[in-house]
């Protein structure tokens, strides 16, 4: 009996004194730093990653192409990850407890949902814009204008936008499951479950744009080795330049392969495992345990991190482009004309 109440008294409360509050658990010193540590770096990554992107592209007007715009949209969708998102739930993963008051917890949920989903739906939006530029070269210009390229960003907000709070603020992702969401709630929490008709939408919008992206990027792929091997075969005939010309269209393919792949496995290492879960979850009665469903939840906003050094940073202008803007000299006049393509063209 004596050791019971020991045990009890020892627990730790998000709020103390205060009837229905959730049980806190607590880190030593060691670990909490480490969290906060690999938690606000991750934080800072997307926020100042994304930040140069969108600086970049708005700045440089050799930039202001269809594409660059998808992927200043893409930017911005994840830097807003890492300013209103992550280090809210950075404080939620680490201390257990969510002080920021029940209001800011369903908006908290909003800005999770929309700007994740406006990512994914940019990363779709992005593979069909290479997939045209690739398949069909010459027509690309006329085809993928920055009027398709601006329907494809107002769609993509649109859509997670709308998803989201119509779901989330309106309180419809708890219809049907009333009970159980009483029985989860508790004073210092912010969870937002899914009933099972609106995990199915969910998972949805979540498999049809990747099976859309798989689609594409394996016809990317292979239309970009069947083009390699057209040219190297017709550049063999030329023998002074021969194997210097197949050196380089190696060299390409390897990369686009590369840049592909990466994309790819980034993308669903990130979300995969965060959307099975939910399913699970909401067929189950939520029975994934807090600290893993932190885990996956931060493998999602780890993604908006990645992104800028997936879709920017592997390029050779991009770099020109953060050297000039940290070394202060955007400030400089004209400095938006810069040609950020003079060097190392041909390998971009």
């Amino acid at each position: 009996m004596i050791k019971n109440l020991s045990q009890t008294a020892a627990v730790e409360l998000c709020y103390e004194h205060v009837n229905g509050s959730c049980v806190k658990t607590p880190y030593s010193p060691g670990p909490r730093a480490l969290l906060y540590a690999a938690l606000g770096c991750g934080a800072a990554l997307a926020a100042g990653g994304n930040l140069l992107v969108v600086v970049a592209i708005v700045h440089f007007r050799q930039l202001h192409t269809p594409t660059n715009c998808l992927l200043a949209s893409l930017a911005c969708a994840d830097f807003l990850v890492g300013v209103t998102v992550m280090p809210f739930s950075a404080v939620r993963t680490v201390e257990s407890c969510w002080y920021f008051g029940e209001r800011y917890c369903r908006f908290h949920t909003c800005f999770d949902t929309s700007f994740c989903f406006a990512s994914l739906f940019h990363v779709c939006c992005i593979s069909v814009d290479r997939y045209v530029a690739v398949t069909d070269p010459l027509a690309y210009p006329t085809k993928f204008t920055l009027s398709a390229s601006g329907v494809c960003i107002a769609l993509s907000w649109f859509f997670s936008v709308t998803y989201s709070f119509s779901i989330f603020y309106t309180g419809a992702n708890e219809e049907g499951i009333e009970d159980l969401v009483v029985a989860l709630t508790c004073v210092g929490g912010c969870q937002a479950p899914l009933n099972r008709s609106w995990v199915l939408l969910c998972f949805l919008l979540f498999f049809i744009p990747t099976v859309a992206m798989v689609f594409i990027y394996g016809k990317i792929f292979l239309v970009a080795k069947h083009q390699a091997r057209k040219i190297e075969s017709t550049a063999s005939q030329a023998q002074s330049s021969a194997e210097s010309y197949k050196e380089r269209v190696a060299r390409r393919e390897r990369k686009a392969a590369k840049t592909l792949g990466i994309a790819m496995a980034a993308f669903l290492a990130s979300w995969l495992p965060y959307i099975i879960d939910a399913v699970i979850d909401a067929y189950l009665n939520f029975i994934t345990p807090p600290y893993v469903y932190e885990i996956l939840v931060w493998c999602v906003y780890y993604n908006s991190a990645m992104n800028p050094l997936i879709y920017a940073f592997f390029y050779p202008w991009f770099r020109k482009a953060i050297k000039l803007i940290v070394s202060g000299q955007v400030l400089r006049p004209d400095s938006s004309r810069v040609n950020l393509f003079s060097e190392e063209a041909g390998t971009d």
